[in-house]
C-alpha cells in the first residue's frame, strides 16, 4: 500500500497543531539547555539519559507529522464495492424485493440477506455508498472508514489508516511529558547544585520563569493526554469508536466480543507487538481470524 498524503485546509486545526509544535520545541530546546547538558557536564547524570530524551522526542514528532498527513481512510467518490456485496447496494438503494430477486438466485439472496446486509450503507450527507462503521466528517467534508473522531490537534480525522499513529502520538507525548517533568523536579530537589552558571545567558537569568512555564504546560499536557489515551485504549479493547460511544449505537453493531490482542493487531496492522511502538513503518490492513483469541 503506497503512502497517501492527506492535507486538511483548516485554520483552526493549523492553530491547534502549531500550539502542539510550540510546546514540543519549547521542551526540546530549553529543558536540555537548562537541565540536561549542565548536569551532564558536571557528571550528575549519564549521557544515555540525554539520548533517551531526544529519542522519545523524535518518535513523538514523527508520530505527530505522520498522524497529521496520513490519509485516515477517506472513501473515494466511486467506491469499488466487491461483487459479492452488490446485493447490499441494491438493498441500500431501496429497490423492491422483486427487483432484487430478479438479479440474484434464491441461494445468493438468502446468504446476502444474512451476511452482506450489514457491510454497506448509504451516507445521507454525501449520498455515496460506504462500509458500515464509516462516518461523514462535517469538517473535512467526506466519509472516513471506521472514523473515531476529528482531532484539531493533528488537524486531521482519526480513522482506520492513521489510528495507530494517533495512539503512538498519545503514548510518546505522555512519555516525553513525564520525562521532562521528572527532570524539572530533579533539577531543583534532587540533583546537586550547578557550580558553573553563565549568568550572561538569557535562559540562565530567567531560568525560574522558564521552568515554571514548562511545568505548567507539562502538567496541563499530561492531564489532558492521559484522559485521551485512556479513552482510546478502552475504545480499542471494546472495539468501539468514540463516535459509536456518543451515538449509543454499540448495540446496533451487534458483533462478538474480540480479545484485546486481536483488536490491537487490527488497529496497528500487525501481530508483532514490538512494531506497535514504531512510527517509521508502513501499516498494512490486517484482519485476524476470531480464533486468534484462543492461541495468544
Amino acid at each position: 500500500m503506497g503512502l497517501r498524503i492527506h492535507f486538511v485546509v483548516d485554520p483552526h486545526g493549523w492553530c491547534c497543531m502549531g500550539l502542539i509544535v510550540f510546546v514540543w520545541l519549547y521542551n526540546i530546546v530549553l529543558i536540555p539547555k537548562i537541565v540536561l547538558f549542565p548536569h551532564y557536564e558536571e557528571g550528575h547524570i549519564p549521557g544515555i539519559l540525554i539520548i533517551i530524551f531526544y529519542g522519545i522526542s523524535i518518535f513523538c514528532l514523527v508520530a505527530l507529522v505522520r498522524a497529521s498527513l496520513t490519509d485516515p481512510g477517506r472513501l473515494p467518490e466511486n467506491p469499488k464495492i466487491p461483487h459479492a456485496e452488490m446485493g447490499e447496494v441494491i438493498h441500500a438503494c431501496n429497490l423492491t424485493t422483486q427487483e432484487a430477486e430478479a438479479e440474484e438466485s434464491p441461494t445468493d439472496s438468502s446468504q446476502r440477506g444474512l451476511h452482506k446486509r450489514e457491510l454497506w450503507e448509504l451516507c445521507n450527507k454525501c449520498n455515496l455508498m460506504r462500509p458500515k462503521r464509516s462516518h461523514h466528517c462535517s469538517r473535512c467534508g467526506h466519509c472516513v472508514r471506521r472514523m473515531d473522531h476529528h482531532c484539531p490537534w493533528i488537524n486531521n480525522c482519526v480513522g482506520e489508516d492513521n489510528h495507530w499513529l494517533f495512539l503512538q502520538l498519545c503514548f510518546y507525548t505522555e512519555l516525553l511529558t513525564c520525562y521532562a517533568l521528572m527532570f524539572s523536579f530533579c533539577h531543583y530537589y534532587y540533583f546537586l547544585p550547578l557550580k558553573k552558571r553563565n549568568l550572561d545567558l538569557f535562559v540562565v537569568r530567567h531560568e525560574l520563569a522558564i521552568m515554571r512555564l514548562a511545568a505548567f504546560m507539562g502538567i496541563t499536557m499530561l492531564v489532558g493526554i492521559t484522559g485521551l489515551f485512556y479513552t482510546q485504549l478502552i475504545g480499542i479493547i471494546t472495539d468501539t469508536t468514540s463516535i459509536e460511544k456518543m451515538s449509543n449505537c454499540c448495540e446496533e453493531i451487534s458483533r462478538p466480543r474480540k480479545p484485546w490482542q486481536q483488536t490491537f493487531s487490527e488497529v496497528f496492522g500487525t501481530r508483532w507487538k514490538i512494531l506497535w511502538f514504531i512510527p517509521f513503518r508502513q501499516r498494512q490492513p490486517l484482519r485476524v481470524p476470531y480464533h486468534f483469541a484462543n492461541h495468544v
